[in-house]
């Protein structure tokens, strides 16, 4: 029989975004490929390329939500759950009230 280890899982790292906009900016203006930057600073090419996509959404040269369009949309979707949590509280409060008066 074989054992089979289990890896590690590497925690998730986290970038400023100052580090964010100097890789980013290495890709853009240096005109380096993401590829190459991505190795140069040990990060994945994934991550960079999802920066680079979302830059370039932000300055306007690509189409798609620009940062401070997905926070408004994150912000609206959470308050839109709230409202609806008090609102379905609200409904059962109403029903409870109605219930108890009616007696």
């Amino acid at each position: 029989m074989s054992v089979v280890e289990e890896q590690p899982r590497r925690s998730r790292r986290s970038f400023t975004v100052e580090f964010k906009r100097d890789a980013v900016a290495m890709v853009i203006e240096q005109e380096r490929s993401i590829a190459d930057v991505a190795k140069s600073l040990g990060i994945g090419e994934t991550n960079l390329g999802n920066w680079v996509r979302q830059a370039r959404v932000d300055r306007g040269e690509r189409a798609g939500l620009t940062s401070e369009e997905r926070a408004e949309l994150t912000r609206l979707r959470r308050e839109n759950a709230q409202l609806r949590m008090e609102r379905e509280l609200l409904k059962r409060a109403t029903a409870f009230w109605v219930k108890e008066s009616g007696q």
